[in-house]
């Protein structure tokens, strides 16, 4: 049996782990690279035959593990996703809205690249389209929690809820070979303890292996009670709202803006900040409202004691007084030109694509301005950037001075911090035979690998495209990997997208060639 670490090694983004367990071959995950140093990797071709590929297990629906699932069906792969509901509901959601924003960036990118006569890197095409995103939706297999999926006569998966984001999971695959019976773990993300509206994480207690996330492996959330959630929450509301300009919340559409909705829900209930109640809270993400209708649909399946408590209470965690729904472009640029202080919630929460983007280039100059972080933010985006103190960012090719007040609150984050992944992997015994250590920085993996050495566990920070060996534990050369990597027909790929694209997509891409071709000749 064999691990492929295809993704998310030494970084933050682009999960992506491949188990070649003889004839059994499945990809765990399969997500989008975010940070603007590894930007290039999306455009690669799958590093293993995505045609050989016989199943991906999804953990969940956010873009750095489900957002290549649509390139990797037009390029062959032609398997079950096997996910939770909520998982298959929302991964539709944000894969539709990732191919609309692609559209929208690509058209952007060609018109500034002609005015400026600049020379792209890539092909100004979207990396995937809506079609190709209906093609992979039509491959998920939703599965319940506790329910053992068999992905062939000596493979199952089990999916534990991860309290991450709604429908997340660890996934248990369990493989039985010549009679001994081997379990791997993959934690996926996992989730705070006692955060608001989803369960705990499930813990564990039986593995041979551990593929173990890390994002915060390196330290502790300043804030880890709820109640001291809230209350900083508060306290950052009313310092904002006292320099009298807009509170600019980025954050990601799935998850984090409801739970900052089910808390400003409890400050307005508790008449905790003073003037709230008269401050507009605009939702500007239509993939953040349709999330949300979702979440408010799952709350039978996936809310924890204390949200079924106060939404028995009649507490509207999602449709409070002051809501405001910004569904339609032109809503969304109206916000800008409404002199009222407001609150604006919008993604994407690294601030690396989507409206967000506009409401910075608006509020950031503003010294009365407040943007508030509270999300994870990678390194090389622009949100990043901003909390690292930058002067002046650019924006949609514009440079904007920094002036507003920066903030940010780490009691938000989905992911547990150093104490709570310690605490989970404390379940399990020090016979463990290996914990592969992954998604975080390059330093933060190193440090969390350290704990878990200390506590007797064996564990390794896998590279990119490192490859074990878990009978032997010998790491097998990265390029035993990339050799299996199919040649790219260029041709085939590019008649394929002429045939489905519509006629003025076509007349489109056939100019982009054309430049393309001219460009190369010209050296």
């Amino acid at each position: 049996m064999r691990l492929h670490f295809l993704g998310a090694n030494r970084q933050v983004t682009g999960s992506r782990h491949y188990l070649d367990v003889g004839d059994t071959k499945i990809l765990i995950d399969c997500g989008m690279f975010q940070e603007r140093p590894y930007l290039d990797r999306n455009w690669e071709a799958c590093p293993v035959p995505a045609d050989q590929i016989q199943a991906v297990i999804l953990t969940h629906a956010h873009l750095d593990h489900c957002g290549l699932l649509p390139k990797l069906v037009r390029e062959g792969f032609r398997g079950p996703v096997f996910t939770t509901p909520a998982s298959a509901d929302l991964a539709e959601l944000i894969l539709r809205d990732s191919a609309e924003i692609q559209a929208e960036d690509v058209a952007f990118k060609r018109k500034r690249h002609r005015k400026e006569g600049r020379r792209p890197k890539h092909p100004e095409v979207p990396l995937y389209t809506l079609e190709d995103v209906q093609h992979a939706m039509r491959r998920l297999e939703p599965i319940r929690y506790g329910q053992p999926v068999r992905i062939s006569d000596s493979v199952s998966a089990t999916f534990h809820d991860a309290g991450h984001i709604l429908g997340s999971s660890i996934v248990e695959v369990t493989v039985s070979q010549g009679g001994a019976i081997e379990r791997i773990v993959f934690t996926g993300d996992l989730g705070q303890w006692n955060k608001p509206i989803l369960r705990d994480p499930t813990m564990l207690s039986a593995a041979d292996f551990i593929v173990m996330e890390s994002t915060y492996g390196d330290r502790d959330h300043e804030v880890s009670e709820a109640s001291d959630k809230e209350a900083e929450l508060a306290a950052l509301l009313r310092e904002g709202m006292a320099r009298g300009g807009n509170i600019v919340i980025p954050s990601f559409a799935v998850g984090r803006t409801q739970e900052i909705l089910y808390d400003i829900s409890l400050l307005l209930e508790e008449k905790s900040v003073p003037g709230l109640e008269t401050v507009p809270v605009y939702i500007d993400s239509p993939l953040g409202i349709a999330a949300t209708q979702i979440f408010e649909d799952s709350s039978h399946n996936y809310y924890d004691e204390e949200a079924t408590a106060y939404q028995a209470e009649g507490v509207k965690f999602f449709s409070f007084s002051t809501l405001v729904i910004a569904q339609t472009a032109e809503e969304s640029k109206e916000i800008n030109f409404d002199p009222r202080q407001k609150i604006i919630i919008s993604s994407s929460g690294m601030c690396e694509a989507g409206r967000i983007k506009h409401h910075l280039k608006h509020n950031l100059w503003r010294a009365d301005s407040t943007v508030l972080f509270v999300g994870y933010q990678a390194v090389g985006t622009l949100g990043r950037s901003i909390l690292d103190g930058s002067k002046s960012v650019k924006i949609f090719g514009e440079e904007i001075q920094v002036k507003a007040a920066i903030e940010q609150l780490e009691g938000f984050s989905g992911h547990a911090d150093q104490a709570g992944l310690l605490e989970w992997i404390g379940h399990f015994p020090a016979t463990v035979e290996r914990v592969f250590v992954m998604h975080g920085e390059e330093s933060v993996c190193a440090v969390f690998a350290g704990e878990l050495k200390k506590r007797g566990y064996p564990a390794v920070v896998p590279g990119m495209f490192e490859t074990y060996d878990t009978e032997s534990f010998a790491q097998v050369p990265a390029a035993a990997v990339r050799e299996a990597e199919p040649a790219v027909d260029v041709l085939s790929l590019v008649r394929a997208r002429l045939e489905s694209a519509d006629e003025a997509q076509a007349a489109r891409m056939r100019e982009d060639l054309l430049a393309l071709l001219r460009r190369w000749e010209e050296r």
